[in-house]
């Protein structure tokens, strides 16, 4: 869960997003996931949010006065990986 750690504590490993990031998005006025979502990219890595989004939902709570039970969850979006380019462009020739 979100500690102490500040700006080297990384509450999103897929994209590096630290927790500093999320409190600077929430200091312009995040008051979502989502909002955060989409300012910090926290929760759109491989991981899709498994692992981060209880760390954001604590830390919403913890510095808005919030209630946890009206923190609406992540829209989910379905993974995407990257292919190499040239498999795009191969017709079966």
């Amino acid at each position: 869960m979100a500690g102490g750690g500040g700006a080297r504590n990384h509450i999103c490993r897929c994209e590096s997003v630290s927790e500093a990031d999320i409190v600077a998005a929430m200091e312009t006025g995040a008051r979502t996931i989502n909002d955060i979502k989409r300012q910090t990219r926290a929760g759109m890595g491989a991981c899709q949010g498994i692992y981060c989004v209880a760390p954001m939902i604590e830390l919403l709570q913890r510095r808005t006065g919030l209630d946890r039970t009206t923190i609406a969850p992540m829209t989910a979006r379905p993974p995407v990986r990257a292919i190499e380019i040239g498999l795009l462009a191969d017709h079966g020739e």
